[in-house]
């Protein structure tokens, strides 16, 4: 079983730099999923409200047998509970959809900058965190500008913003600023999906080369660019699959080859546009 490193958070508490995301994973199909992940070794689980599956994940973990304080479990906020109100009452909904009697790490989902209520949001979370509610507070496709309205006008810097991230994206602004302020950088759809990212002929040379998968191969660079990665599968192999990247290392000229991927290309929406 695979041994993942922990990482610091900016508030002492640590995580597993390799997780299981259930992103479009059916809340019948998680229990299944989420047990083949914590055989393969996972012990970071990453849901959100808007994906219909924290019940399944409260179901996995209770048939689990493993100690509470083994497992790392995170889950979002969603766009419509934004609000200090608002987010006290969808954080109540997540844990009891969970089973759990608090949160290791709790994320707003998304800024919603049209809307205008991240900072209200963000009151909440810190409340939630003095209360012993959530080890852990950070968000979600926060950008520059939105971290700094948090920094002027709230009391907490958030452990960990979750962005997309992948070769092609690479975000290197954002994850500079990351690491300036003692933000880790955690990674969404790390393989962008799939596709034409795990068929580029400088991602199959390098899996040749190292006797690995495509997918181990850019899971690899994200671990040594130092990001926090989430992939997802229902798929037992390929989730034991994703966990086996600790055997090898990709060398300078790797991860040069890799760096020529980039074009800037997203597969989510940006986040400046998305929501209300």
């Amino acid at each position: 079983m695979a041994q993942v490193p922990r990482i610091g958070l900016n508030n002492g508490v640590e995580m597993p730099q390799l997780g299981f995301g259930v992103w479009q994973v059916p809340d019948e199909r998680t229990p299944d999923a989420v047990a083949a992940a914590l055989e393969a070794g996972y012990r970071s689980i990453d849901t959100a409200a808007m994906y219909h599956n924290e019940a399944g994940v409260g179901r996995a973990v209770a048939a689990s047998g493993l100690p509470r304080e083994e497992l790392f479990i995170t889950t979002k906020l969603w766009n419509d509970d934004h609000g200090y109100d608002a987010t006290m009452r969808a954080f109540e909904a997540s844990l009891r959809n969970l089973g759990l009697d608090y949160l290791d790490l709790y994320l707003i989902h998304w800024p919603v900058p049209g809307a205008d209520r991240y900072v209200d949001t963000w009151r909440a979370f810190e409340k939630l965190q003095a209360d012993g509610r959530v080890r852990a507070i950070g968000v979600s496709n926060f950008q520059i500008p939105h971290l700094h309205r948090l920094f002027d006008e709230t009391d907490t810097v958030p452990v960990v913003n979750q962005i997309e991230l992948h070769p092609r994206l690479p975000q290197e602004a954002l994850r500079a600023f990351h690491a300036e302020h003692g933000i880790a950088t955690e990674a969404w759809s790390p393989l962008a999906r799939g596709g034409d990212l795990l068929r580029h002929p400088e991602i199959t040379a390098l899996a040749e080369k190292h006797g690995k998968t495509p997918a181990q191969i850019v899971l690899r660079w994200h671990l040594q660019l130092g990001n926090v990665v989430i992939p997802k599968s229902a798929t037992p192999a390929r989730i034991k699959e994703n966990i086996d990247v600790f055997d090898f290392e990709l060398d300078q000229a790797d991860l040069e080859r890799i760096a020529t991927l980039d074009d800037g290309t997203r597969i989510g929406p940006h986040p400046d546009r998305f929501g209300a």
